[in-house]
């Protein structure tokens, strides 16, 4: 199975830790496309493709070839948020990951979304559970 993980780059890089423990937790269960999401590396800049049209089109033909969307969505991010939308309208499965924080609230075009399967964790151990059930669900059809 192919997946297709997204977390916030240019948004901030503060969960880069969590997203590679994310990607490698679900490595279990198929090819992650974009394993540089967890890469320490990548700053908040971004990355340094060849042009910002060249990883839009990369990106959006991994969307094509993904069957399934995981997406950390703690720390907004305007890319996220378009990557979530585009594989909605793909009709990909798609699973929202959401640490609850003080003073903060998940989108309401996320949470109010009813074709994203939208679940909160307050640690890794719950956003694994969390992945497992998403993908039991997707396996047993």
């Amino acid at each position: 199975m192919k997946i297709y993980f997204a977390g916030s780059i240019r948004g901030g890089r503060e969960d880069r830790a969590l997203y590679l423990q994310l990607i490698q937790y679900l490595g279990k269960y198929g090819q992650v496309l974009t394993e540089h999401i967890g890469d320490e590396q990548l700053t908040a800049l971004g990355e340094d493709g060849p042009s910002d049209q060249w990883i839009y089109e990369r990106d959006m033909q991994w969307i094509v070839e993904s069957e399934v969307l995981v997406a950390e969505v703690s720390t907004p991010s305007l890319g996220v948020g378009y990557e979530i939308g585009r594989a909605e309208g793909m009709n990909k499965k798609i699973l929202c990951l959401y640490r609850n924080q003080e003073g903060k609230r998940l989108s309401a075009m996320i949470g109010g979304n009813s074709g994203v399967k939208n679940q909160t964790y307050a640690n890794l151990e719950e956003a694994k559970h969390q992945i497992d059930n998403f993908f039991r669900m997707i396996l047993q059809g």
